[in-house]
C-alpha cells in the first residue's frame, strides 16, 4: 500500500514559510475554535471546520505575509469554511444571521494575545467546577440545550438551574481573573 499523496498546494510555499504559517495556526487555534463555535454551536461540526480551515490555510499559505495579522486572515478562512457547512446543511438548524456571522468574525479577528491565556484559564477553571455544575454548563452552553431541557435532564426545577448556572458563571469569572492575573505576574 502506497503512502497518501501530499496535500496539493496552489503554489508550493517555501518549507520554512509553510511551517511558520502552520505554527501560527496552532498558536491561534483556541481563538479560531472559539470563533467557529460562536458561528456553529455544534462540536462535531466545529472539529470538521477546524480541520478544513487548517487544510485551506496550508493550501493558501503562500498568500499570507508573515508579520501581518494572521488571526484576521485565518478568521476569514474559518468564516468561509463555516459558510460552506451552513450552505450544505441548509435549514437543518437554526443559524445566526449572516450579519451576526460577519460581526462575530470581525470581533474575533482582532483578539489580543491574552485571549489565549484566558482560554487556558477557562479550561482549567471549568475542570475545577463541581460535577453537577460542569454538567449543567456543558448541556446549556456546549450542547446548546434550552434551559428547560437542561433542567429536565438534570432533574432540577428551572429556577434551580438558573441559580446553578449563575453561580457557575460567577465562579468561572473569578477563577479566570485569578488565573490570568497569576499568569501575568509569572511572566
Amino acid at each position: 500500500m502506497s503512502p497518501p499523496s501530499p496535500l496539493p498546494l496552489e503554489t508550493d510555499p517555501e518549507p520554512d514559510h509553510l511551517t511558520a504559517v502552520q505554527g501560527l495556526f496552532v498558536q491561534n487555534s483556541p481563538q479560531l475554535r472559539g470563533l467557529i463555535l460562536g458561528l456553529m454551536p455544534d462540536f462535531a461540526a466545529v472539529d470538521d471546520i477546524m480541520q478544513e480551515t487548517f487544510l485551506t490555510i496550508t493550501r493558501k499559505a503562500h498568500t499570507f505575509t508573515l508579520g501581518t495579522q494572521f488571526m484576521a486572515w485565518a478568521a476569514t478562512v474559518a468564516r468561509y469554511e463555516t459558510l460552506k457547512v451552513r450552505r450544505r446543511e441548509g435549514k437543518k438548524a437554526h443559524w445566526l444571521s449572516d450579519e451576526s456571522l460577519e460581526a462575530l468574525a470581525a470581533s474575533h479577528a482582532d483578539l489580543p494575545a491574552e485571549s489565549e491565556a484566558q482560554m487556558r484559564a477557562l479550561e482549567h477553571c471549568v475542570s475545577q467546577l463541581a460535577p453537577q455544575a460542569k454538567r449543567a454548563m456543558e448541556l446549556r452552553y456546549q450542547k446548546g440545550h434550552k434551559a428547560g431541557e437542561v433542567a429536565r435532564i438534570m432533574g432540577w426545577t428551572a429556577e434551580a438551574l438558573y441559580v446553578a448556572l449563575s453561580r457557575a458563571r460567577s465562579t468561572l469569572r473569578v477563577c479566570v481573573e485569578r488565573q490570568t492575573a497569576a499568569e501575568e505576574a509569572a511572566s
